[in-house]
């Protein structure tokens, strides 16, 4: 059984409350960490990184020995100190350099890890544009473009989707204001040259392009503006390395919907425009032999069956009352027709 800790304070209190599940969770907080070796270039690209989530983001400068794939523990312990989902990872060494890990955690245990190579020849920072920058909290527009992000089985470019757009998400809401759409994230993947690519080597991996633009409308003389985007900054290419899946439990457990007391959709049921319910019924086929009818004297049978040859249209009038005779029956006297002198 776990250990439960009781507030002392009504700080502690609200701070345990605020760790505590819930229906709706926070917005995820990035942790931004680096290595005990971590070149220019990556310390660069994670600034800008930071810069553009910075609400929801925290940043150490310490270096720290940790390598996250060989020993995962000290980054938990991080994510568990300061309520953390997300971990960014910068290091550089001579067989992997300028590398960014992201990393998500889930009840503040490893939940997956993925390792990003940044191109330092390509790589151009946010100061590097001289243009307009976008004000802090600011949700973007993101776009993925490449058949690599669209493999039905979890690979690491549906794992690098994923984590990006965990990263940009920031908070949900369920109203967009149009003057708030000022940039957008563009993710675009290279088509592979060959199908034979040795999985463990990086560099025959399709690149990712990483770039963001912002968002300008302007008059066209209709109703719709024009719309132009302009490359704000960071640009960086990145090529996948090393990936370490979900557990599956864990993965059943992080995605798992908690139950609430709003009330279920009921099948075949719906409402029309006055207001009134309405219910569908689906049925077998009906057997019309054996439905009951109404009883009714008329309908009886007789006793006497008459042929199925016989037709009375062709009979005369005079004959109408033999044939009676015949298919009812002579009529049987009753004691008060009987009178007797």
């Amino acid at each position: 059984m776990l250990r439960q800790v009781k507030p002392r304070t009504a700080r502690s209190k609200r701070a345990l409350e605020k760790r505590a599940p819930k229906v709706n969770e926070n917005p995820k907080t990035a942790l931004f960490l680096r290595g005990t070796t971590c070149s220019q270039v990556t310390q660069d690209a994670m600034q800008d990184l930071y810069s553009l989530r910075q609400t929801h983001a925290k940043r150490f400068h310490k270096k720290n020995p940790v390598h996250p794939f060989e020993d995962a523990s000290s980054l938990t312990f991080f994510s568990e100190k300061n309520d953390t989902s997300l971990i960014l990872f910068g290091s550089s060494s001579k067989k992997r350099p300028h590398t960014i890990t992201f990393c998500r955690t889930f009840d503040y245990k490893m939940l997956d890890m993925l390792e990003f190579y940044l191109d330092p020849e390509t790589f151009r920072s946010i100061a590097q544009f001289k243009t307009k920058k976008v004000p802090v909290g600011t949700k973007p527009l993101m776009v993925f473009a490449g058949t690599a992000f669209e493999s039905p089985v979890p690979n690491a470019f549906t794992t690098a989707k994923s984590m990006l757009i965990d990263f940009f998400r920031g908070e949900p809401s369920d109203k967009i204001d149009v003057e708030g759409l000022q940039y957008c994230v563009v993710v675009s993947a290279d088509e592979p040259t060959s199908s034979s690519t040795d999985p463990s080597d990086p560099s025959t991996k399709p690149t990712l392009h990483l770039r963001a633009y912002l968002i300008r409308t302007k008059r066209s003389g209709q109703k719709l503006p024009r719309v132009e985007v302009e490359e704000h900054g960071p640009r960086m290419d990145f090529r996948l390395g090393r990936l370490q899946q979900p557990d599956a439990d864990m993965l059943k457990a992080a995605m798992r919907k908690p139950k609430t007391n709003e009330e279920r959709t009921k099948k075949n049921i719906s409402m029309d425009s006055i207001g009134d319910k309405i219910g569908r019924i689906h049925m077998g086929k009906l057997d019309l032999s054996e439905l009951q009818t109404r009883k009714m004297k008329g309908l009886k049978r007789s006793r006497d069956v008459v042929d199925e040859d016989f037709d009375d249209a062709d009979m005369p009038m005079e004959g109408v009352k033999e044939v009676s005779d015949r298919i009812v029956g002579p009529r049987k006297k009753k004691a008060r027709d009987v009178v007797e002198f």
